[in-house]
């Protein structure tokens, strides 16, 4: 029986993200308790940033049409910040700071620098043009306006931002619960100690991890036993405790496994020949309604086939809008020639003090080292029968949190 034609990787997220969708509620939370969440709601300051126009130099206060060069006025008044002052006199001077409101009358600001303290009061070195020093009113932020938008997950700058508006707390989608399970007999947890044919169970630390980096919340579902027993226990439990499952290992095309046969009696499972290396074969359907991702068995696969299309999935199912990783390009420092799939190769990118870009390549690029994927700072993307040859520009796929 002839095997069906691989999926180009495009395709398959595309149609993925098609049908993601939000799965959780929202919530109202301190904002000091919202760094990596995802807004639910625009957040929209109910204030101008600054409230009051203000000085953005320590200096004086005037008003231009009383300022000539080497002119002297006098002070008439003191204002720290924090403080209103009082309407500013013609013919003087306000001494000022930084962020104190600019006093009435006023429409320009002399540095300190620019001025010197005499008998009479403080003589003016140079002409200030009007509005000169003065942040005005809502020069940052004006009142009504969307400081951050639905779908935005907050990153420390933004917790900052979102406070100096005002707001205490914000919407934001709880966190999507993903289950995380391994199969195969020949994994082990450490430390236990190695017999002939067992190996670590790498997968299970990598995925919770990842997991937990995007703002969800992972649930370990564990090591599961090849039986159709256990396998079907381990998927009703994530199923109920769970918004979306990933497994490890055991769903492939042509296989008579467990983990393919418990899916098919438990809901609906679709499994894909992806034009992608490393990995190939990918799983999606769903547990009881719940999303089901069958993920690549060896621990490169498995990382590579999450970052690239698991990944942007399970974003948009917590509710961010923004779910590709970020992209930068590079002059390749190797050569290559790329086989019938996508290859996504684990490398580093780096820049020298003139801004050159250079991307290095991990020498070994098996599915199986691990090694690889802790080395890199992203994945380049190089298209099936694409050769590269040194100076080239590579699309690298850049690792972050967000």
């Amino acid at each position: 029986m002839a095997s069906s034609p691989l999926m180009p990787v495009d395709d398959v997220i595309e149609r993925l993200l098609a049908d993601a969708q939000c799965l959780v509620g929202t919530e109202s939370i301190k904002v000091g308790q919202a760094l990596g969440r995802v807004l639910a709601e625009a957040v929209v300051s109910p204030i101008n940033v600054p409230l009051l126009s203000n000085s953005a130099m320590d200096g004086y206060a005037v008003n231009t049409a009383d300022v000539k060069l080497g002119c002297v006025l006098a002070v008439s008044d003191r204002i720290p910040a924090g403080t209103v002052g009082k309407t500013l006199q013609p013919g003087t001077a306000a001494r000022i700071f930084t962020g104190a409101p600019i006093p009435q009358g006023a429409n320009a600001v002399v540095i300190q620098e620019d001025t010197s303290l005499v008998d009479a009061g403080v003589e003016i070195h140079e002409v200030p043009g009007d509005e000169q020093n003065i942040r005005r009113a809502g020069q940052d932020i004006v009142a009504g306006a969307q400081v951050l938008p639905c779908g935005h997950r907050l990153r420390p700058q933004d917790l900052g931002l979102v406070s100096s508006v005002g707001c205490a707390e914000v919407c934001v989608f709880k966190k999507l619960k993903v289950g995380v399970m391994s199969t195969g007999d020949e994994l082990i947890e450490p430390p236990e100690a190695l017999q002939p044919g067992q190996i670590y169970n790498s997968n299970q630390y990598t995925l919770l991890a990842l997991i937990d980096s995007l703002g969800m919340e992972s649930i370990d579902l564990g090591l599961v036993a090849d039986s159709p027993q256990a396998t079907d226990a381990a998927l009703r439990n994530g199923a109920s405790v769970a918004d979306c499952i990933l497994s490890t290992g055991g769903v492939s095309v042509g296989e008579e496994d467990h983990v393919k046969a418990a899916v098919e009696r438990l809901g609906v499972l679709d499994i894909w020949r992806l034009a992608i290396k490393p990995g190939k074969p990918l799983a999606f359907g769903n547990v009881a309604a719940k999303p089901f991702f069958g993920l690549p068995g060896n621990p490169v696969s498995t990382f590579v086939t999450f970052m690239m299309i698991a990944r942007p999935y399970l974003l948009k199912c917590q509710g961010l809008t923004s779910v590709a990783l970020p992209v930068s390009y590079g002059a390749a420092a190797f050569k290559v020639t790329a086989g019938s799939r996508r290859e996504y190769l684990r490398v580093q990118l780096s820049y020298d003090e003139q801004g050159n870009s250079r991307v290095d390549s991990f020498q070994n690029q098996g599915s199986g080292v691990m090694s690889s994927v802790s080395w890199a700072t992203g994945l380049a993307q190089v298209e099936p029968g694409q050769t590269i040859d040194i100076g080239d520009a590579l699309k690298v796929h850049i690792f972050t949190n967000e």
